[in-house]
């Protein structure tokens, strides 16, 4: 056990080893220096204490996101929705803090979390019903809702929006002091960043997650209907009742993910002209951290680094794209980790059949006291 838990936490260093490897050679075979480009990258992040609070601010909507997409992979779900449920929270937000912008920030706070996960539960809600009484593909029906929430979002900005709530055609007013997730104390350590409150949500969503799917009777049943469904309800467990309940918190998180990168970040809601970045970025986040709690943090605070440095690579004239190409690379090598398990010969591989019978084994000895 030990080493497998050994190879499981190599597989993602060896991933993001390779990944700048392979980003260097790229820029070596464009005749750039990898090293000044690396250099220049993070210099730019950690550079100045402006820098290190915006790597903080983006770590936030990335974590909820990538925990979105881990709890829903827990149960067995390939969630590619929290584009648009990151949307929904974001503009059910928005709306609320801009229809009523006196109320105390000690109740808007808490009001905006809760509107911004209702609003991604329910968007995640449909799919997670579909697949769970239909058997509908949840990753047609993600991609579907992604598309559907962008294209309704953009008609209620520019038709149902009220016009006093509106400073342009495709874009909302500035949300109120009480309502912004900035704060002056964030502000003034950070060097005016737009670093917010969203980090701590992040963090605490983070322990909370980990609590439920390791310690609770909610978090064994959406293991285990992820490993074996058919165990499960063999053992009294509803796969139909776990589905849809790992949705509605997938949902939620994102949701509240799109709620502090809104009302954090920008502090207003924009037309978007494509899916919302936050919800692809969060699922590499979370294939990065193995769909760890513990892990996506760490993953989440890699991804940022590398979004802040990398205007920092024009310094030297190499296009901060080729960032985009190590994330992309350190993704691709996670997604074929047997190729790095073949060159770790020396630790055991698990037994497939003995984890399968393992697994029923245990299903049906906590359905049994359920």
């Amino acid at each position: 056990m030990k080493n497998l838990n050994i190879r499981k936490g190599l597989i993602p260093i060896i991933a993001v080893i390779v990944g700048f490897l392979l980003g260097a050679i790229i820029m070596l075979v464009f005749g750039y220096n990898p090293l000044w480009g690396y250099e220049d990258l993070f210099t730019q992040a950690f550079g100045s204490v402006k820098s290190i609070g915006e790597i903080f601010r983006s770590m936030g909507p990335l974590i909820l996101t990538a925990l979105s997409f881990a709890v829903a992979m827990r149960a067995g779900m390939f969630n590619i929705g929290m584009s648009g449920q990151a949307l929904a929270g974001w503009i059910s937000s928005a709306w609320f803090v801009l229809s009523y912008p006196d109320l105390p920030r000690v109740i808007m706070i808490p009001l905006v979390i809760i509107i911004g996960a209702a609003w991604g539960a329910i968007m995640a809600a449909i799919p997670g019903i579909l697949k769970a009484f239909l058997g509908t593909s949840e990753v047609i029906v993600t991609i579907m809702m992604n598309y559907i929430i962008l294209f309704v979002t953009t008609h209620l900005v520019h038709n149902v929006f009220a016009k006093k709530l509106m400073s342009s055609k495709d874009s909302t007013i500035p949300v109120s002091q009480n309502a912004s997730f900035r704060t002056t104390f964030l502000s003034d350590i950070s060097n005016h960043s737009r670093l917010n409150i969203g980090i701590f949500i992040a963090i605490i969503a983070i322990i909370v997650v980990a609590v439920v799917i390791k310690r609770t009777t909610l978090g064994y049943e959406i293991r285990a209907v992820g490993l074996n469904p058919n165990a499960s309800e063999y053992a009294g467990i509803s796969a139909k009742r776990t589905i849809i309940t790992s949705m509605l918190i997938a949902g939620g998180l994102a949701g509240i993910g799109g709620v502090v990168e809104g009302l954090g970040t920008f502090q207003n809601f924009f037309v978007q002209s494509s899916s919302m970045s936050i919800g692809f970025d969060g699922m590499a986040v979370a294939l990065l951290g193995e769909n760890s709690p513990v892990g996506i943090l760490f993953a989440a605070l890699l991804f940022s680094i590398l979004k802040i440095g990398a205007p920092g690579m024009n310094v030297t004239g190499i296009p901060p794209e080729i960032v985009n190409v190590v994330i992309a690379s350190i993704i691709f090598f996670v997604g074929i980790k047997f190729v790095i398990e073949t060159v770790l010969p020396s630790l055991p591989k698990k037994d497939e059949n003995t984890t399968a019978r393992t697994v029923d084994s245990k299903v049906k000895k906590e359905g049994a006291k359920l």
